[in-house]
């Protein structure tokens, strides 16, 4: 069975606070978009090893025992020892590392159809139990419809959100931020006005008002991130922003509206419908 998990764009990004566990609060809205992976499952039996995974397409960094695919199978063998062994394919699209949440959605998918192919019977509460023990991000992936965030990130609250009147342009120029790094840069600071209430506003006003707490520190490090925003403003964006903690930057444009851009050849750029 194959499934295409789709990223995310984060509308404003607000640290609030750091908590005594090391990690910080904030909030944000995430809204899903149509880039996507291709992940596919299939039951091959019970002896040998418990998954084969294969990948194509992006380079995916690091230890396949690391992959988030391989963790949320783990997960579930662990309270699940009839899952039968399975062989896993992950095509990846989703630039990693680059603030779109692209692994996340890849951990909580596999979540999603090993309940469906082994008839699990999870409910949408015990699968969000699972996906924040894979990530903060991953739990937003298992309910993938426009969601205020705050905690770290695992506290939703589905908001009416429609972009559907404009198209995306998704620009990642290939920079790996360390999310540690930026986090030590930031103060956090309770927003005089909720992400949740801008979001309703107008998106004319959201230049001025939605804003992106990692974009100081990480402009500052990397001004060639800046100017992608800058020039996504100069070619008619009704709204420009980093999402996460980079590298990736988007601008939401009128449908009517076809930018142009002379950006490096090594750049991922895509289209989106939003």
């Amino acid at each position: 069975m194959v499934v295409f998990p789709n990223c995310k764009i984060n509308l404003g990004l607000n640290i609030v606070s750091k908590r005594e566990d090391g990690y910080h609060d904030l909030e944000t809205v995430f809204y899903p978009i149509g880039l996507r992976d291709a992940l596919e499952i299939i039951k091959i039996g019970k002896d040998g090893k418990d998954i084969h995974l294969s990948t194509t397409g992006k380079v995916i960094d690091g230890e396949i025992r690391d992959n988030l695919c391989v963790k949320a199978h783990r997960l579930l063998k662990n309270n699940f020892p009839n899952i039968l062994q399975i062989k896993m394919h992950l095509h990846k699209t989703i630039p990693s590392g680059a603030g779109l949440g692209g692994g996340s959605s890849d951990g909580a998918f596999t979540l999603k159809l090993l309940n469906h192919i082994f008839d699990l019977r999870l409910s949408t509460e015990k699968l969000l139990d699972y996906a924040l023990q894979l990530g903060s991000d991953c739990p937003f992936f298992i309910i993938n419809k426009p969601c205020f965030a705050t905690g770290r990130g695992e506290f939703l609250e589905k908001i009416e959100l429609d972009l559907s009147a404009y198209k995306l342009v998704i620009i990642n120029p290939g920079i790996h931020v360390n999310t540690t790094e930026v986090f030590s840069m930031i103060s956090p600071i309770q927003p005089s006005k909720s992400i949740k209430k801008i979001i309703q506003q107008p998106i004319e006003t959201w230049e001025e008002e939605l804003k992106n707490d990692f974009e100081e520190p990480v402009f500052k490090k990397y001004p060639v991130i800046k100017s992608i925003k800058d020039e996504l403003y100069k070619a008619g964006a009704v709204y420009a922003s980093m999402t996460g903690s980079g590298s990736t930057v988007y601008g939401i444009f009128e449908k009517n509206k076809t930018p142009q851009f002379s950006f490096p050849s090594n750049y991922f750029i895509k289209n989106i419908q939003a």
